[in-house]
């Protein structure tokens, strides 16, 4: 449960209504993209931050370019059970998303652990290795952005981040350490 929570919190309605089709899709992504927690349909609410405010400022500004309406209002919730409900509903939210990348991430273990019984711990695998890691730590920063209110599971993924760093440094090590032994492996 989410505890001291913010009293501001902005309320976003939004209508593309003879728009183009694409910028509902457009709108709903960016939206979603901040974390907005959705209380009917086109109209949801996000927490008060700076950040939020001005990226929604960005998505006004093309909706509205876009033919479609958009109003953001500056809302004080009073009621610390509703405040905190929001907020809780939010966090179960990222949670999920978290869970997603915990649910995937032994399968970058796995492929390192594979790769190193097969004697394949060389800089091609490295290079392949780096790619997973980074896609991983670029999934959760957007995640950590739209997490307002310390979701339980962040600091796990947070942890297996970093212990999945440790296992790459190591397996890069260990395409190393096979590269100063036998040479270069590109005759390989």
């Amino acid at each position: 449960m989410v505890s001291d929570v913010d009293v501001r919190w902005l309320l976003v309605s939004v209508s593309t209504a003879g728009a183009a089709p694409s910028l509902r899709m457009q709108v709903w992504r960016k939206l979603k993209g901040l974390g907005a927690l959705y209380l009917q349909q086109s109209v949801c609410l996000l927490p008060d931050r700076s950040e939020v405010a001005r990226v929604l400022a960005e998505v006004s500004e093309r909706v509205h370019a876009d033919g479609g309406r958009m109003r953001v209002v500056h809302a004080e919730l009073t009621d610390e059970a509703e405040r905190t409900a929001f907020a809780d509903e939010m966090s179960t939210e990222i949670d999920a998303e978290y869970a997603e990348v915990l649910e995937r991430l032994p399968s970058f273990f796995a492929e390192l652990e594979m790769e190193t019984s097969c004697g394949r711990a060389i800089f091609a695998e490295v290079e392949e290795s780096e790619a997973d890691l980074e896609r991983f730590r670029s999934w959760v920063a957007k995640i950590e952005a739209r997490d307002y209110f310390g979701a339980p599971q962040g600091e796990r993924v947070r942890a297996e981040l970093a212990r999945a760093g440790e296992a790459l440094a190591a397996f890069e090590a260990a395409a190393l350490a096979g590269e100063d032994t036998h040479g270069t492996r590109a005759s390989s």
